[in-house]
């Protein structure tokens, strides 16, 4: 469902992916657990299709327990945290959030840098 949802994202139909990441989260928290690395990456992509769909605010909250998931299930420094850091920046500047955004973008550097 996920990849599907990912594909139909791609192709520029975020509204027939939406519905299929939203079932993949209810699975994948029914049969992993609501705080599941995977849980998070699922929560992330409907986050990211809520933000083409121009749904910022609901994409917000997703974005933030997807990396505080990701942070309790490996680290704060961990380089996936980057990607989660980039991602929730970008969407608080799309919400005209600019000094939050660049916080979490210079934390990302932080994490990059140290690899």
């Amino acid at each position: 469902m996920n990849n599907l949802a990912l594909v139909l994202q791609d192709l520029g139909q975020p509204n027939k992916a939406k519905p299929l990441l939203e079932r993949a989260i209810t699975i994948d928290e029914a049969t992993r657990s609501p705080n599941h690395p995977v849980t998070a990456l699922r929560l992330n992509n409907l986050a990211l299709v809520l933000q083409d769909l121009g749904q910022l605010n609901a994409a917000k909250p997703l974005l933030e327990r997807a990396l505080t998931i990701h942070e309790a299930t490996h680290s704060p420094n961990h380089p996936q945290s980057a990607l989660y850091l980039n991602n929730l920046a970008g969407l608080l500047q799309d919400l005209g959030q600019l000094d939050e955004a660049e916080i979490l973008l210079e934390r990302a550097r932080r994490i990059r840098e140290a690899q």
